[in-house]
């Protein structure tokens, strides 16, 4: 089992997992130029792919559907009310044919040889959700948009051999952030907006253990955050709880990840 972030921030989110017979897309919200170059870049082709599923609606994370599915016959896997959204956008209005394949959030599905488990995030979307995603005795958990953590998803990704996980902004970067209207410092902060790094640094404290070996930190703010910030607050966080096994990287905006092996 193989897993690469194609890239991750506030402008566009996508990450590849991929076995020997299979291979996924976890959003699609870079261009969908950006996704076929990325993928190039690491060996990859466009038509590998199995299907792309869908964490919530926000372009961000879909950006790239309507332009990869007009010449690409993707699946898409979303709940309905991702569906819905999505397909009330202005980029659906070509009426371009997305072969969505629903599920309910909470249930779990099948993409060739990996089981996709879903469940439900707090954030500000329609029904947003995070994954699970396992083959064989591996598994990857993608938490990338979420106000704050509930019980529900510790106990979701705590049995994972890897995890991508939201760090999005620093507090007092972004308290301070003059670019921003408070409302929208309110929204980012809420329990349905975004991890701050010492939130992640929380969660990921919370669910290490000796399975859990990797950890790449997604969708830092390009304003509101540093990587060198996040990576730090995070490992401090892991190494106090004596979890100095799990590897802390941060996800680019502009460039794939190396790609990890299980």
């Amino acid at each position: 089992m193989q897993v690469t972030v194609l890239g991750s921030g506030s402008a566009g989110n996508c990450t590849l997992i991929e076995t020997a017979t299979t291979a996924i897309l976890v959003d699609a919200g870079l261009s969908a130029r950006q996704i076929i170059q990325r993928l190039q870049l690491i060996g990859r082709n466009i038509d590998q792919l199995d299907g792309i599923v869908l964490t919530h609606e926000h372009t961000d994370h879909t950006r790239a559907i309507t332009v990869l599915c007009r010449t690409q016959p993707l699946p898409v896997y979303a709940n309905r009310l991702t569906a819905e959204a999505i397909a009330t956008t202005p980029d659906y209005r070509d009426q371009v044919r997305i072969s969505w394949r629903l599920f309910a959030t909470g249930q779990s599905f099948n993409i060739g040889d990996l089981i996709v488990e879903s469940f439900s995030v707090p954030h500000d979307a329609q029904d947003p959700v995070g994954f699970t995603i396992r083959h064989g005795e591996h598994a990857v958990g993608v938490l990338t948009d979420l106000g704050h953590a509930t019980k529900l998803v510790a106990e979701r990704v705590r049995d994972t051999d890897a995890l991508v996980l939201e760090a999005n902004h620093d507090l007092k970067l972004l308290q301070e952030d003059t670019a921003r209207p408070w409302a929208l410092k309110q929204r980012i902060m809420s329990r349905h907006g975004h991890l701050s790094n010492d939130a992640a640094a929380t969660l990921a404290s919370e669910v290490s253990s000796r399975r859990l070996r990797h950890l790449f930190l997604a969708h830092l703010s390009r304003d509101c955050n540093r990587p060198e910030l996040a990576q730090r607050v995070v490992t401090r966080k892991l190494h106090e709880v004596g979890a100095t096994h799990i590897a802390v990287l941060v996800a680019s905006q502009d460039q794939p990840s190396t790609t990890l092996t299980l």
